[in-house]
């Protein structure tokens, strides 16, 4: 059964948009050679879009993947906030390459969920620290807010409208590599 594009539309059209840094979804695969060639695809596909396809974890015939924008992804780690969480999380090397192979080893290698992936994700870094250190929730959308509730359901209703716009279009026909936004 191969990825659904509509499954990637569906979870990851704020990045597709150009809206935010990255989005994870999961999909069932039925062996890890048709999986890795049906990545390889995405990738020649969004590349040019400065977009990039990764599998974080795969087990149980089940993948974990990552849709992000590298460039997005490098500035987002030129905060010092996101620096200092990722620090505090025991993160040596602050490159953002080098924290996504840190990132997927601590997927690979643990149960739990890594605290820090909203990083990865451009969830706010304050939400982020917020999680870590299970402060009260204000309210939960696309992730959990700790902070600027009001930003954040601006930020919500923005990712809900993209998401549904993208649906229609891609039931109307218009391709991924055509939704796909370059940034």
């Amino acid at each position: 059964m191969p990825m659904s594009e509509e499954a990637l539309i569906l979870h990851c059209s704020p990045t597709l948009a150009g809206l935010k840094t990255g989005n994870i979804f999961s999909a069932d695969f039925e062996n890890k050679e048709t999986l890795y060639n049906e990545i390889r695809n995405l990738n020649h596909l969004l590349h040019k879009k400065g977009l990039r396809v990764l599998p974080l974890r795969c087990q149980n015939q089940r993948a974990l993947i990552y849709l992000y924008r590298p460039a997005k992804l490098k500035a987002d780690f030129q905060c010092c906030e996101v620096c200092r969480i990722l620090k505090e999380q025991g993160y040596q090397n602050l490159n953002q390459n080098q924290c996504l192979a840190e990132l997927i080893s601590r997927l690979r290698s643990k149960e739990e969920f890594p605290h820090e992936i909203g990083l990865f994700l451009g969830y706010p870094p304050e939400d982020v620290s917020g999680f870590i250190r299970k402060e009260p929730c204000r309210c939960t959308g696309y992730w959990k807010v700790y902070h600027n509730q009001n930003e954040a359901l601006k930020v919500f209703a923005q990712y809900r409208k993209c998401t549904e716009r993208y649906l229609k279009e891609y039931h109307n026909g218009k391709s991924l590599d055509k939704l796909a936004i370059a940034v």
